[in-house]
């Protein structure tokens, strides 16, 4: 269990105190998004100049600078942009500010399994003052392949690429072409991702402590090889009858979602749609199962349908030992988003079954299995998890020593959305509590926090407040020492009307496939929303905020430090060991 942070002041009184004590924070993040500009520094070179920047000792024979040439994107921001190659295979492209630069390098992760160039978008700093102005130098990499390459898998070379050498050295090489073309290397360097951009921030923090100050983690898929190769796989499976059709559909998840709130909405207080602490719930299908002999299933769910949720919920276990074969599912308050493995019709393919066949088929063995695999394939017991565990070292981020990390003085800040189904949030607080408990509770609270996000999907979008900026605070950590507290963040009101929060993918997930640019420009920061149906505080786990009963629950001002706390316990699993200190696999 994490320390216990409760409040323990007794003078005032609390709802006071706690509203008190997020204005300050308030006040200095307001204070501190006005410092955060640092001096802008000149080129010390022409743009073109940086053609003929040696890359060979970072990336091999063949590693060069591809193009290089001046842009303005429609902000008005002048960059250099500039692409490369880094043996055998890696493309990199990196955005350089002309007037703006303020000293900062970030470099951005990139999702799934990757295989395109772009940086379009820069999730969790909505609004981040330094990123608006253009004070950025930014970077990004295809990881070694494109998606258009279906063998990519194949090559040991192109995996270990993919695995966590492409963000090292494209970080090497974006800071060589920094100091380059300003004449003087990054002052802060930073590094920003979620879902598989998550896990590589994370491998950065495990491998490459020294290469960034600040890691901001989305939603990361550190336990890699289970999650793609276990919890997607049962989730595509678990929901299928003898014939392979399915037997909840997505027409049904509203139902379920609504007796869900009707017996955990309040628990923290709060009847708003949101679930603050999913682990506190212990809703039951079977409240919601349909009596015996019923015709009319309309309000209710069949017996067959409940035992589904509850598969979905719990996930798969050993048939001989009922030793658990992952950490958990999707958690309660979630299921709008079950869409991610519940099709709407009965022969429908979901995104679990692509995700589970295209690991598990391409790079989740030694060697890779024979045409025809298919989900049918798979065990489901300690035996496949096995399996998977031959390439953990390689690709997982489980890893908690990081004392490298935490040696070089870096900071990181991880957040995950409650409601995510594409990942379980129970993998990141399961990651946050070993590194707590390997590094000790004291010293991760110098480094390390976490976000937990009521109602938010994978990396972006939901029923709750998807929006806000958590670069700004690891900035401030980062660069004045000043450690992240209460964060605002606000739920755009356009939800409301179109629906779009509900069912879709969400501005933090991976762009299309083939998303790659023609030359990069500078991205456009993503600016708060003007009008928003609510905006309360995001506390670092395991603080909750608590509505103070006076005002209007949808401002941040009227909540406050609440009394209660997270509890939460890793559970017992096959695969605890994944999450103890273990020496990487580098092919």
């Amino acid at each position: 269990m994490a320390n216990d942070r409760s409040d323990t002041r007794t003078s005032w009184p609390k709802a006071w105190l706690g509203a008190l004590a997020l204005l300050l924070v308030a006040l200095t993040a307001f204070e501190a998004q006005a410092q955060a500009d640092l001096p802008a520094i000149p080129p010390a070179m022409a743009c073109a100049d940086l053609l003929g920047t040696d890359l060979t000792d970072i990336g091999g024979e063949g590693s060069r600078v591809t193009e290089a040439q001046e842009i303005t994107n429609d902000q008005g921001i002048a960059a250099c942009s500039v692409r490369g190659t880094l043996a055998p295979a890696i493309t990199f492209a990196v955005v350089l500010p002309t007037d703006t630069w303020t000293g900062r390098y970030l470099q951005l992760g990139c999702g799934g399994l990757c295989g395109r160039l772009s940086l379009r978008e820069v999730g969790a700093a909505s609004g981040c003052t330094p990123l608006q102005a253009g004070g950025v130098a930014i970077a990004a990499t295809d990881m070694g392949h494109q998606a258009s390459d279906a063998g990519w898998g194949d090559d040991p070379q192109k995996r270990a690429d993919f695995a966590h050498r492409a963000q090292h050295v494209t970080a090497l090489a974006a800071k060589r072409l920094i100091e380059a073309f300003y004449g003087q290397p990054a002052q802060y360097s930073y590094f920003n991702g979620c879902s598989d951009g998550g896990r590589e921030a994370l491998i950065a923090a495990q491998r490459y402590p020294e290469d960034f100050d600040g890691i901001l983690a989305g939603a990361p898929a550190l336990n890699f090889q289970v999650q793609n190769g276990l919890y997607h796989a049962w989730q595509a499976t678990a929901n299928r009858d003898a014939d392979g059709r399915a037997i909840l559909l997505a027409a049904r998840l509203p139902l379920l979602h609504d007796a869900v709130l009707s017996a955990c909405d309040d628990l923290d207080g709060l009847a708003d749609g949101l679930l603050a602490d999913p682990l506190a719930c212990t809703f039951d299908p079977a409240t919601i199962q349909c009596e015996p002999g019923a015709t009319d299933t309309a309000a209710c769910l069949t017996p067959t349908e409940v035992e589904v949720v509850r598969k979905l919920h719990d996930g798969p276990r050993d048939p001989a030992t009922g030793e658990r074969l992952t950490l958990g599912g999707p958690q309660w308050g979630s299921e709008l988003r079950w869409t991610v493995f519940v099709p709407e019709t009965p022969d429908a393919t979901t995104a679990s079954q692509d995700h589970a066949l295209e690991h598990l088929t391409g790079v989740a063995f030694p060697e890779n299995p024979p045409e025809g695999f298919t989900l049918a394939d798979v065990t489901f017991d300690t035996a496949w998890l096995q399996r998977l565990a031959a390439l953990h070292p390689l690709y997982d981020a489980t890893n908690p020593d990081l004392s490298g990390f935490h040696g070089a003085g870096g900071k990181l800040i991880l957040y995950h959305g409650w409601s995510d189904t594409d990942i379980s949030p129970l993998n990141t607080l399961t990651y946050y509590e070993a590194v707590r408990s390997h590094m000790g509770a004291d010293t991760a609270d110098t480094f390390a926090r976490l976000y937990l996000v009521p109602g938010m999907y994978h990396c972006s979008q939901g029923e709750g407040p998807y929006e806000f900026d958590l670069l700004t605070p690891l900035m401030a950590w980062v660069e004045r020492g000043e450690a992240p507290g209460a964060v605002t963040a606000r739920q755009p009101a356009q939800d409301e009307a179109s629906g779009f929060g509900q069912f879709g993918h969400g501005r933090g997930g991976p762009p299309p496939s083939g998303a790659t640019e023609p030359l990069p420009g500078y991205p456009a920061a993503e600016a708060p929303s003007a009008s928003v149906l609510r905006s309360p505080p995001l506390l670092p786990y395991p603080a909750l905020p608590a509505f103070t009963g006076q005002g209007d629950p949808n401002d941040a001002a009227n909540w406050t430090d609440g009394a209660t706390r997270v509890e939460f316990t890793p559970p017992a699993w096959a695969g605890s060991a994944f999450f103890e200190p273990y020496a990487p696999l580098d092919h």
